[in-house]
């Protein structure tokens, strides 16, 4: 018999309420320190809390094994936190946090923080990278007119 979907929580709070034992304790410890750090839009999507400012930022997944703490750009990340694990698109890294994984709060915070700030000053990390100055400048140039001449056949 296949698995059957369980439909996505309705908002995030009901996100956390449906989880239980560690994986609820490690989301909400996260999730606090999420929400302390900066000014974030928090949603339920793909399944799972997503964190956006200036385009996707973070997400926090707990899956039965495991949690997962990841961020858009966790690429750039990796000297403040090395036990973020490069994957999937974009510049996406995350950290899989186990039951007997720590992250304090204040490295917690000081991630988000670094990945609000990279996505101010890079832009949307979900959006295709804007065409340098010099780039527009080439694609604003008129193509050279191509000129054909007629030979004179005696």
């Amino acid at each position: 018999m296949p698995m059957q979907k369980t439909p996505p929580a309705a908002n995030p709070d009901a996100y956390v309420a449906a989880l239980d034992g560690w994986q609820r304790a490690q989301v909400v410890k996260l999730r606090k320190a999420v929400r302390g750090a900066a000014e974030l839009e928090e949603v339920v999507k793909w399944g799972h809390l997503v964190y956006f400012s200036d385009g996707p930022v973070l997400l926090i997944r707990a899956e039965p094994a495991r949690v997962l703490f990841g961020f858009w750009r966790g690429k750039r990340l990796g000297a403040i936190e090395p036990r973020l694990k490069p994957g999937g698109q974009y510049e996406l890294a995350t950290m899989e946090l186990r039951e007997d994984t720590v992250i304090s709060p204040a490295k917690a915070s000081e991630l988000v923080r670094e990945a609000v700030a990279l996505n101010r000053s890079l832009g949307n990390p979900a959006v295709p990278a804007k065409k340098t100055a010099a780039g527009k400048a080439l694609a604003k140039k008129p193509a050279a007119k191509k000129t054909t001449t007629k030979s004179k056949t005696p």
